[in-house]
C-alpha cells in the first residue's frame, strides 16, 4: 500500500518496504505494486516512481506497478517524462497503474474540487495525453483540464521528444476499482487496461465485479481484458498453524490497522462502514476483527491459506495475480517475513497453476 503506523519515521518504514521487496524478488514474488499519497501518515509513500527507482536497483526479477497513481492530482506533461523515465531505469518491469483515489485531503491540499466523474474526467484527460505524447511527441493541446504547446523547431538545440517508454508502445496500464458498480472497471474494459480489485471486495461479489469489466468493453465494442490480466488484492497471513496465524493477526498488525485505521476511516466517511459489509443488513457492531478474518482477510496454516484461495478462484471466475497487501509488524517485520516464506514455499506452488 503501504500501511505504516503513523510515529513510525519515513527512512525506517521505506528501509522496511525495500527489505520486504528484496524478500519478495529472492522469494519468486512476481510484482510489488506501491501506493502514492500526501497527506495520510498511514499510507505514507508520496511518489511512488521514487521509491520504485531506488527498488528496481536493489532486485533481479521482479516488475513493479504504481499502485496507483492519483493522475489527476498530477500535471501530466510531467508524469509522462517521469514514468517513461521510470520505464527506462527498471528495464521494462514497470506497470503504470492509475486511479482517481478516493482522498479528500490530497485534493484539498491541492485546491481540486470535483466530485467522482470530475476526477475520473480528469484522470481520463489526463492519460490520453500522456499516451499521445509517448507516441507522436510535444502537440497543441487544449482540453477541458490541461493544455500543452508544442515548442518552436531549434535545430541548433536539437530540440526532440526524446523520453519515451522503454516498453513498446508504452508500459501496460492497471486501474482499479471497489464499489460492487466500478466505473473505474468499466474504463478498464472499455481501453483494454488491466482490472484491478482491492482487498475490500467480498468473495460472492466478484463475478459482479468482473462484469463491470464487461459493460465496458461491450460499450466500446472490444473484447474483454483476459481474466488472467485480472490483479486480486488481498491480506493475507500464514503460520504454521491456524491458531497461531489467528493469534498473531489478533495481536498484530491486522487487527491494529484496521481498529485504528481502515474503521475510522469509513465510520467518518459518508458511507459508513458500507464497503467492510457484503451484505448491507449486517449491524455496524458486527463489523470486528474476527468478522474481516472469516469474510475479507485469509488467515490460517497453507492448508487453510490454499483452500480459501481455491475458494476465491472459483467464486471470481479465476484471475491472474494475487497480490499480498504489505504488513508493518514492528522495526524487524519478522511474522510478515515468515509468512512471505511458507506463502512462497507452500502455498504459492499449489495455487500457482490455477487458471482463469
Amino acid at each position: 500500500m503501504p500501511i505504516h503506523p503513523p510515529g513510525r519515521t519515513l527512512s525506517e518504514s521505506f528501509d522496511q518496504g525495500l527489505k520486504a521487496i528484496r524478500m519478495a524478488d529472492k522469494l519468486g514474488f512476481s510484482e510489488a505494486w506501491v501506493g502514492e499519497h500526501m497527506t495520510l501518515p498511514w499510507e505514507n509513500i508520496p511518489s511512488p516512481e521514487l521509491f520504485i527507482a531506488r527498488a528496481s536497483g536493489e532486485t533481479d526479477q521482479i516488475a513493479f506497478g504504481t499502485g496507483v497513481t492519483i493522475v489527476h492530482l498530477h500535471e501530466p506533461i510531467q508524469l509522462a517524462h517521469r514514468i517513461a523515465m521510470l520505464d527506462h531505469l527498471t528495464k521494462g518491469r514497470l506497470i503504470f497503474g492509475i486511479g482517481s483515489g478516493g482522498t479528500p485531503s490530497d485534493n484539498e491540499m491541492l485546491d481540486i474540487v470535483a466530485n467522482s466523474e470530475g476526477k475520473r474526467a480528469r484522470m481520463l484527460e489526463s492519460v490520453d495525453l500522456i499516451l499521445r505524447l509517448w507516441k507522436e511527441g510535444p502537440f497543441d493541446f487544449d482540453g477541458e483540464y490541461y493544455s500543452m504547446r508544442k515548442p518552436k523547431d531549434r535545430t541548433e538545440m536539437c530540440v526532440d521528444s526524446h523520453v519515451k517508454p522503454y516498453q513498446n508502445p508504452h508500459p501496460p496500464i492497471a486501474i482499479a476499482g471497489i464499489a460492487v458498480k466500478s466505473g473505474a472497471l468499466e474504463v478498464a474494459g472499455e481501453r483494454g487496461w488491466i482490472p484491478m480489485t482491492p482487498y475490500l471486495v467480498h468473495y460472492s461479489q466478484l463475478k459482479a465485479h468482473w462484469e463491470n469489466v464487461e459493460t465496458g468493453a461491450a460499450r466500446a465494442g472490444r473484447s474483454a481484458p483476459s481474466k488472467a490480466d485480472w490483479r486480486m488484492s488481498l491480506r493475507i497471513h500464514v503460520a504454521k498453524t491456524t491458531r497461531q496465524a489467528r493469534k498473531e493477526v489478533l495481536d498484530g498488525a491486522l487487527v491494529r490497522d484496521f481498529q485504528h485505521y481502515w474503521k475510522p476511516r469509513f465510520e467518518a466517511s459518508p458511507i459508513g462502514l458500507r464497503f467492510l459489509k457484503y451484505d448491507p443488513s449486517i449491524p455496524d457492531e458486527d463489523v470486528t476483527p474476527e468478522y474481516m478474518m472469516e469474510n475479507y482477510w485469509i488467515v490460517g496454516d497453507p492448508d487453510y491459506c490454499i483452500q480459501r484461495i481455491e475458494k476465491l478462484h472459483k467464486h471470481s471466475g479465476g484471475f491472474g495475480t494475487l497480490l499480498l497487501h504489505d504488513q508493518d509488524w514492528g522495526r524487524d517485520n519478522r511474522q510478515f517475513h515468515s509468512s512471505m516464506k511458507l506463502l512462497a514455499s507452500e502455498v504459492m506452488p499449489v495455487v500457482k497453476n490455477l487458471k482463469p
